[in-house]
């Protein structure tokens, strides 16, 4: 799983994000090692630098890059980060995958709370005492986390050689 996790972000940090659409959800094929892999992201934060994303292998996997904010991160560090949207809030430990300067978390599958939380209306804000607080927009993140869903458990992304 952490091996796949790894392609799957690099993968990620190789696709520029500039050709996308400023800071909207889209769900688009990514290649790895392992295969293909649906992939939802989104930009977002003060400087349009910070992404969330989320890709499916035995369950979803959520990571979040700080962008510029973040800077070079020690490695072997997490922490929690509150995931505010439409009037509710939750709080989820991610850990630092240190290659890639991306905070992970595996999720408990596609009912998992937070998956409901983004895929809900207008924006959420992904805070950390440490790390600051970035916005991103949810319009198109049903659709977008849907894909991925309708994936999970298909690809053979993870799977290792």
């Amino acid at each position: 799983m952490k091996s796949a996790l790894a392609i799957v972000t690099l993968a990620l940090l190789a696709t520029p994000f500039a050709h996308a659409a400023p800071c909207a959800w889209s769900a688009r094929m990514e290649e790895d090692e392992g295969g293909s892999v649906m992939t939802a992201s989104v930009c977002g934060g003060p400087k349009g630098d910070a992404h969330l994303m989320l890709a499916c292998f035995d369950k979803p996997v959520l990571s979040y890059d700080l962008g510029a904010a973040g800077g070079q991160l020690e490695p072997g560090i997490g922490g929690s980060f509150t995931f505010k949207a439409g009037g509710k809030s939750m709080t989820k430990k991610l850990v630092l995958e240190a290659m890639y300067n991306y905070f992970t978390a595996e999720l408990s599958g596609p009912a998992d709370p937070l998956l409901a939380l983004l895929r809900g209306n207008g924006e959420v804000t992904v805070s950390a005492d440490k790390y600051g607080a970035a916005s991103f927009a949810l319009k198109g993140s049903g659709a977008a986390i849907g894909k991925v869903l309708a994936e999970c458990g298909k690809g053979s992304g993870g799977e290792a050689d």
